[in-house]
């Protein structure tokens, strides 16, 4: 047993759909979330200054004596996890190897498609880890970098119509190629599921990376004998680096539930 918090960051407020995730697989688990909310986001960054965030992320969330850290930002994963894995002496988690593995067992057709930011599309971290997997498999990649925006403002409703012609314009040819499987490759990205679906069509299987991650994780502390030894009721804190109104506002988004009172702003620099 080990009764240490788990960490997990990202790069805004998309991680929250893996902390609701492994909330849900792990009721009894305490969490310290950090969102760098003043300088999202990553997706648009330079590799080095990405290195440089992802390490500084890091850095605050072991001052918790975390037990493991999740880095929920796919492009924090595609960018830094080599270099935040050899630093650390704790289990540290990405975002793409579970839902890679999910991708590769489910499609029936080998044609996957992955969508996500600049960022993560431009590192092909989700179509090497698909490959090693699958060689046969063919894999088409959209970056949709005005999701991000359209979930923080809200439009995630399938009847909204301005969400609808931008994910008809990414999604487009996709679905011309006739993809069975698609992995969501940002943990911002489930808020639009509805959205996405309706565009893509009902008949491709989605991949959430998120709760992909999460059901990872859970396992994986299970077989640790990591898991905590209070089965319900742990402490979820969260960690900006802008505005907690804001945060706590949308928040209540991603996790459906009131995080008032439990928000702190931090300096990371």
């Amino acid at each position: 047993m080990d009764n240490r918090p788990l960490g997990i960051f990202d790069s805004g407020l998309g991680g929250l759909t893996t902390v609701k995730r492994i909330a849900e697989l792990l009721p009894g688990e305490s969490i310290i979330y950090l969102g760098d909310t003043g300088r999202v986001p990553y997706g648009s960054r330079s590799r080095e200054t990405i290195l440089k965030y992802a390490s500084q992320d890091a850095a605050f969330l072991t001052g918790f004596d975390i037990k493991t850290m999740v880095v929920a930002c796919n492009t924090a994963c595609s960018v830094a996890y080599e270099m935040l894995e050899s630093t650390y002496d704790i289990p540290v988690y990405e975002v793409v190897s579970a839902p890679a593995k999910a991708a590769a067992e489910q499609t029936a057709n080998k044609k996957i498609g992955i969508i996500g930011t600049t960022a993560t599309i431009r590192s092909c971290a989700y179509e090497t880890a698909i490959k090693k997997l699958s060689p046969d498999s063919t894999v088409f990649s959209m970056a949709c970098p005005l999701f991000v925006p359209l979930v923080e403002e809200g439009w995630v409703s399938p009847v909204d119509e301005a969400s609808l012609i931008i994910a008809e314009r990414y999604l487009e040819n996709l679905r011309e190629l006739e993809i069975d499987t698609l992995i969501l490759g940002c943990t911002h990205y489930p808020l639009l599921r509805e959205i996405i679906s309706k565009v893509i069509g009902p008949d491709v299987a989605i991949i959430d990376s998120g709760a992909e991650t999460a059901k990872l994780v859970a396992a994986d502390l299970l077989s640790r004998d990591m898991i905590c030894e209070n089965e319900t009721g742990g402490l979820i804190k969260y960690f900006v680096t802008d505005s907690v109104e804001g945060f706590s506002k949308l928040a209540s988004r991603f996790l459906e539930s009131d995080v008032d009172g439990l928000v702190e702003q931090v300096t990371l620099e």
